[in-house]
């Protein structure tokens, strides 16, 4: 082995391994404090580009979760209208039964009118105040609901608005039907049992669209738990793994310390050869 002063190659190689065990040590201590063994694009570029794109993907569901859930809550406030609404209704049909006996006196006869006029208003009352978030699906021209159901919004539920009001076709009666006389009394069980088939037939549609609503929410809700594991199973560290990795590098970059000292020591020994 050549004895020099001006290159000492053996200092040069201990240096190289201790900048390795360095860099390795680096990307270990990273790896613990993120959790995450590909935290940038340095770690690895195709991993990360894949791992980003999929995290798009969940943000795009998590819109489409606060969609759905905006439209669930549009829906169950159209159906507890339209619930209301049928109560009302069948209300109403005893009022107007009550009213078909022509030997009611004129003042029962007023009685059940007045009453009648009272819970037919209040359809109107409750129609109007079906609203959430601006969103009015059982007035007349009232809203569709419409909800996102990707992490894109290409796709959409859609579900139609139920006219429930006093001037639309599914409640038959109308602002000014009254039960006043047995005969407007006999006209009055007519509309109301058709608008109470009616009513029914709107709750139906309805309940459906709310069951397709809780579906897809629940859909949205395992694919974006999936594509997350996912995401997991590519970037996050195995910190057990890191831990061990992480005691066995301090072992070496302690070891590689001791031999850049020793490896520095050795053009010393050039000195005794001119004693």
């Amino acid at each position: 082995m050549a004895f020099s002063v001006n290159t000492n190659a053996a200092a040069l190689s201990a240096l190289q391994n201790l900048n390795k065990t360095g860099g390795s040590l680096s990307r270990v201590q990273t790896a613990i404090n993120t959790g995450l063994k590909v935290a940038s694009a340095k770690d690895n570029a195709a991993t990360y580009a894949i791992a980003q794109t999929l995290r798009a993907d969940v943000a795009g569901l998590r819109a489409a979760k606060g969609s759905i859930d905006r439209a669930q809550s549009t829906i169950d406030v159209a159906i507890a209208a339209g619930e209301a609404v049928s109560d009302l209704l069948i209300e109403l049909k005893e009022k107007a039964v009550a009213a078909k006996d022509s030997g009611l006196d004129t003042a029962s006869r007023n009685s059940l009118n007045s009453d009648f006029l009272q819970l037919r208003d209040q359809i109107s009352s409750i129609v109007s105040n079906a609203e959430f978030n601006g969103t009015n699906n059982v007035k007349n021209g009232g809203d569709a609901i419409v909800a996102i159901t990707n992490d894109n919004a290409s796709s959409t539920i859609t579900i139609a608005a139920q006219d429930l009001s006093l001037t639309g076709t599914v409640v038959t009666i109308t602002a000014s039907t009254s039960i006043s006389t047995s005969a407007l009394a006999s006209a009055a069980v007519g509309l109301i049992e058709s608008s109470i088939a009616n009513v029914n037939t709107a709750l139906s549609q309805l309940g459906s669209g709310a069951n397709r609503l809780a579906l897809q929410r629940n859909f949205v809700n395992k694919l974006s738990d999936s594509i997350e594991i996912g995401i997991g199973n590519l970037v996050d560290a195995d910190l057990a793994k890191e831990s061990a990795n992480l005691q066995a590098l301090q072992v070496k970059q302690q070891l590689g310390l001791q031999a850049l000292s020793i490896a520095n020591q050795a053009p010393q020994a050039v000195i005794s050869l001119f004693q």
